[in-house]
C-alpha cells in the first residue's frame, strides 16, 4: 500500500513561493496565510465550477503539459502512477529539498520527459506557463496544499491535490472558492473513488441493496511500529536552517516526520483515516451527525499528535435510519487485518479494501444470493475445509450460522497501480470526456468529518454536525 511506502520514504516537501510568506510565517500558522489569501478573493459569489472541461475529439490532442510540486514519497507515488497514462507530459517538478528535486528529474529524464527544476513555487508557474503548462499536481505536506492549490488555480491552472485538502478547515475552503471562481478543475487525491472495485462494490452491492439495510459500519488501518518510526536523511543532504525557516519549518526532525506535528497536518486520524473516512459517508450516501473519539500518545512520547485513535461516528440515512461507524487508526500495530472498511447488513458483510485479498461478501444463512451470483455481482470462493450449515439445521441465532457465513469475492481485476484510475480520471476530465469522480466540493463535505474528530478527542464527549460544518 501506497501509505507504508510513504512513512518509508517521506512524502512530498513542502515548497517554495513567495506567496504571503513572510506574514504566513511570522504568524506561524497556515491559517494566517489563509486569511491573507482569502481579502484577495473575489466578493461576488462565486459561479460554479465545471465537472469537465470543452470536451476533444480523440485522437487530435495534443499531450497535457503537467507540472510537479511536492517530490518527496507520495509525489513519487503519482508520477508512478502516470508514467504508464498516454497524452501526458511533465515539464516541470518543484521541491525546497535539493535531494527530492534531484530524484524526481532524474526519474522523469528516464521515461523521456525533460521537466525544469525549480526550488521557488511561483517561478516554477512562471517557467510552466512559458511552456504551456496546463495542469499541477500538488503532493506537499498538508500546510501547503491551500496556499499552493489556490495560487495554481488563479494562475489558470487545472490541479490534482492530495488529501487532505489542507490542515485547516478554511484552508480546505478556500481551495472549494478558489475553484468555484476560477472555473478550473480540482480533483482531490481520494483515489478509492476512482477504484473499479470499489465502484462495483457501491453500484452493484450497496445501492443494488444486497447486503440489506446497513445498521452498522467499521473500518482500520493499523500499521506496525516499523512503519511509523521517524525518518531519518543523509546529514550531508540536510536544509540549512535559513532554508527550513524560511518554508515554516522548526528543524530537519519536523521537516521529514511533518505528519506528526500540528502546525503541518492534523496527525494519522486525517493522514490514514481520511482514506476511509470518505468511505462511509460515500457508500452511506449520508453525512455524519456526531462523532465521539478517543485518543492519545500512548507510545510515542515525543510527537504532537496522537499515535492511535479510536472513532464512533453516527450517520443518518436518506429515509431516517441510523447507522453506527466505529473506526480506528493504530500506528503500533499491523494486527486484525491491516487496512479496510466493512458494511455490515441484514443479508451479508461487504469487507472493502485497496487490498484484493482481503476483499470480501459474506452472505448470512437466511439470505439467498442467487440473483446476485447469476449476474456475476459476486464470485464464489471455494472453501473445502467448511461445512455448508443449511438454514433447515440451525436457527437465525445459531453460533454456527455466522461462524460459517458463505464468502464471495468481486469479479473485478485491479491491474493498474491504485493512483493510477484516479489520475486518469482527472486527465481525462481535463480533455471534456469524463467528470471529476472527488471535485473539491465534494471532497469538502468527506474531509469535514475527519476535522471534528480531532477536537472530539480533546473534548472528551460527543460532538454534533451542524449543516454549517459542511458548507463552504
Amino acid at each position: 500500500m501506497t501509505r507504508e511506502r510513504d512513512r518509508a520514504n517521506g512524502r512530498g516537501r513542502a515548497v517554495g513561493g513567495r506567496l504571503n510568506r513572510r506574514g504566513f510565517l511570522r504568524r506561524s500558522t497556515v491559517g494566517a496565510g489563509l486569511m491573507m489569501l482569502a481579502t484577495r478573493a473575489r466578493a461576488q459569489e462565486a459561479a460554479p465550477a465545471p465537472a469537465t472541461a470543452p470536451a476533444v475529439p480523440k485522437g487530435t490532442e495534443s499531450p497535457i503539459r503537467v507540472g510537479l510540486v511536492g517530490c518527496g514519497a507520495q509525489g513519487r507515488v503519482l508520477l508512478e502512477a502516470c508514467m504508464p497514462i498516454p497524452g501526458i507530459k511533465f515539464i516541470a517538478v518543484c521541491d525546497i529539498w535539493p535531494y527530492n528535486l534531484r530524484y524526481a528529474a532524474n526519474y522523469l529524464t528516464k521515461f523521456n520527459h525533460q521537466p525544469s527544476s525549480h526550488e521557488d513555487f511561483e517561478e516554477f508557474l512562471s517557467a510552466g506557463k512559458d511552456k504551456g503548462m496546463e495542469a499541477v499536481i500538488v503532493a506537499t505536506p498538508d500546510i501547503w496544499h491551500s496556499p499552493y492549490t489556490v495560487q495554481a488555480l488563479k494562475a489558470g491552472f487545472h490541479v490534482y491535490c492530495e488529501k487532505m485538502m489542507s490542515n485547516t478547515v478554511d484552508g480546505a475552503r478556500a481551495m472549494v472558492r478558489a475553484m468555484k471562481e476560477t472555473g478550473r478543475l480540482l480533483q482531490i487525491g481520494h483515489q478509492r473513488r476512482s477504484n473499479p472495485r470499489y465502484l462495483h462494490a457501491l453500484e452493484k452491492i450497496m445501492r443494488g441493496n444486497m447486503i440489506g439495510r446497513v445498521v452498522n459500519a467499521g473500518g482500520q488501518w493499523n500499521r506496525s511500529i516499523r512503519g511509523s518510526v521517524d525518518l531519518t536523511w543523509p546529514e550531508r543532504y540536510a536544509l540549512p536552517q535559513a532554508t527550513l525557516e524560511k518554508y515554516g519549518y522548526k528543524n530537519m526532525r519536523e521537516f521529514r516526520n511533518w505528519r506528526w506535528f500540528r502546525t503541518y497536518s492534523g496527525g494519522p486520524i486525517s493522514d490514514l483515516g481520511a482514506h476511509q473516512i470518505d468511505i462511509f459517508g460515500w457508500f452511506l450516501g449520508a453525512r455524519p451527525r456526531s462523532v465521539m473519539a478517543s485518543g492519545g500518545s500512548d507510545y510515542f512520547k515525543d510527537r504532537e499528535w496522537y499515535d492511535n485513535v479510536m472513532t464512533i461516528f453516527e450517520y443518518e440515512l436518506p429515509g431516517g435510519d441510523v447507522t453506527r461507524v466505529a473506526y480506528q487508526v493504530l500506528t503500533t500495530t499491523s494486527a486484525g487485518g491491516g487496512y479496510y472498511e466493512t458494511f455490515m447488513g441484514v443479508d451479508g458483510t461487504l469487507k472493502v479494501s485497496e487490498n484484493e485479498a482481503i476483499t470480501r461478501v459474506y452472505k448470512e444463512a437466511h439470505a439467498d444470493w442467487t440473483e446476485w451470483i447469476e449476474k456475476r455481482v459476486i464470485r464464489p470462493i471455494e472453501r473445502p475445509d467448511t461445512i455448508p450449515v443449511s438454514l433447515s439445521q440451525v436457527s437465525l441465532l445459531d453460533v454456527r450460522a455466522t461462524a460459517d457465513l458463505d464468502a464471495f469475492e468481486l469479479p473485478v481485476e485491479m491491474a493498474k497501480k491504485p493512483h493510477q484510475p484516479h489520475l486518469e480520471n482527472f486527465f481525462d476530465a481535463i480533455r471534456g470526456r469524463a467528470k471529476l469522480n472527488c471535485p473539491a466540493d465534494e471532497a469538502f463535505e468527506s474531509e469535514a468529518a475527519v476535522f471534528k474528530v480531532n477536537p472530539a478527542v480533546e473534548a472528551r464527549k460527543q460532538l454534533t454536525f451542524e449543516p454549517a460544518d459542511f458548507e463552504v
